[in-house]
C-alpha cells in the first residue's frame, strides 16, 4: 500500500472538505494516508511516496496563500522529485475563463518541473457547476486510487 500525503492548498477551506472526505476512501483502501496545509519545501513530504494536491485558486488565478511557499521553493531550488508520484485536483470557477484552476495548474507545473511524475489526469472542478467540489472529487478518486 501507499504512504500518501495529501497537499492542501485553500483560502475558503474547499480544499481542506475535498481532502478531508477523500482520506478514509484512501484509507479504507489500506493507505496511510496524511493531510497538511502547511508544506513549505519538499523535505516536508519526505517519508511519502505519493502526493496528492488539492489546490483551490484564488484572485487572478493565484495560488492560495497557505501552498505558495511551496510552490516557490520548488520552482527556486528545483528539487529532484523524480522519485514522487502524485494526483492533482485544482479547483476554480469557469467563469474566471482565463485564469480557471490556475492555482492547481500553476503548482502542478512547478512539481512537474521537479520531475514528479503525475498519476493520471489532473481533476479540474468547476465551482460554477459543481457547488460541493467533494463529490465531484470523490468520484474521480476512485479511478486514481486504481493506478497508484
Amino acid at each position: 500500500m501507499a504512504n500518501i500525503l495529501i497537499l492542501i492548498g485553500t483560502e475558503s477551506g474547499n480544499a481542506q472538505m475535498v481532502a478531508d472526505a477523500l482520506k478514509p476512501i484512501l484509507a479504507g483502501d489500506g493507505h496511510d494516508v496524511a493531510i497538511t496545509d502547511k508544506a513549505q519545501t519538499a523535505a516536508d513530504f519526505s517519508g511519502r511516496d505519493v502526493l496528492l494536491v488539492v489546490c483551490a485558486t484564488h484572485g487572478s488565478g493565484d495560488i492560495p496563500t497557505n501552498i505558495l511557499p511551496l510552490a516557490e521553493s520548488l520552482q527556486r531550488e528545483r528539487p529532484d522529485l523524480g522519485a514522487w508520484r502524485y494526483g492533482m485536483i485544482a479547483l476554480g470557477d469557469m467563469t474566471y475563463q482565463d485564469t480557471f484552476c490556475g492555482g492547481g495548474k500553476k503548482v502542478d507545473a512547478a512539481l512537474e518541473a521537479c520531475g514528479a511524475r503525475r498519476i493520471g489526469d489532473r481533476l479540474e472542478v468547476d465551482a460554477s457547476t459543481q457547488p460541493l467540489p467533494d463529490d465531484e472529487a470523490v468520484a474521480w478518486i476512485k479511478g486514481w486510487k486504481a493506478l497508484i
